[in-house]
């Protein structure tokens, strides 16, 4: 069996419904409102590193804490609200999620939305500077004194950061399917990048498809020229398949 073959075998027996429960894309999946769906996805992906199980039961209290009304939690958000204080993650402390959430109140009070947001930079120059444009936002909006970790749940693409927590989430919104939801209309998923982290590289370099030895953008672009080949209309169904074949060896 060639590699094709077996990645496509891989990402057919894993993308189903299974998949969602155990990942955190579970957590927009919980809504069925466009900006509660957008708010809970983009902040489940920013925190999408670590353990699973870790980063997922951090989300669950965040949420917990949001009283599971993303929206209108961070409309209602003011400076002087001890919700968020204590909370924090990994290299995160509670005054870089706080000022996460008064970015967003600015973006949706303002009348935009983060579909809006990622479309503009996608107009601009394509899949990267749509990344760039977020991140390049949320950089210009900090009041507060952010610790580095603030920059790690945003890295900056312009550094060569793979940005796989980004390319992500514009899979879970760009991307249709039993499992991605499919709610951002302004690109078409033959021009989604791979979500690039320590698994999918060391799969991908087992299987012969990847030779650079640094998981950064470059990574990133060599990967996908193979996946393009494989399935040009769809090449982030392979996702899927990285992930199945970490799960069956």
């Amino acid at each position: 069996m060639n590699t094709k073959t077996y990645m496509d075998e891989l990402a057919e027996k894993y993308e189903t419904p299974d998949f969602i429960p155990d990942d955190p894309i579970q957590f927009p999946h919980r809504f069925s409102k466009k900006a509660d769906i957008e708010i809970a996805g983009f902040l489940a992906s920013i925190f999408a590193y670590g353990k699973r199980e870790v980063f997922i039961k951090k989300l669950n209290v965040l949420f917990e804490k949001m009283n599971n009304e993303p929206l209108n939690f961070i409309l209602n958000f003011e400076k002087k609200n001890k919700e968020l204080d204590d909370f924090d993650y990994r290299f995160s402390t509670g005054i870089d999620i706080i000022q996460i959430i008064l970015v967003l109140q600015d973006l949706y009070k303002s009348g935009q939305n983060l579909e809006e947001l990622f479309e503009h930079g996608y107009r601009q120059n394509g899949i990267r500077q749509s990344l760039q444009g977020a991140v390049d936002y949320f950089y210009s909006k900090i009041e507060l004194p952010v610790t580095k970790g603030y920059y790690h749940l945003l890295p900056n693409p312009e550094k060569n950061s793979a940005c796989k927590r980004l390319h992500m989430l514009l899979r879970w919104f760009v991307r249709g399917g039993c499992v991605d939801l499919g709610i951002w209309k302004f690109m078409d998923k033959s021009e989604l990048m791979i979500p690039l982290d320590v698994h999918v590289a060391k799969v991908s370099r087992s299987l012969g498809i990847l030779n650079r030895k640094q998981n950064d953008y470059k990574a990133v672009e060599e990967l996908m020229q193979t996946l393009r080949q494989y399935d040009p209309k769809d090449p982030v169904k392979y996702d899927f398949a990285m992930f199945g074949f970490g799960v069956n060896n």
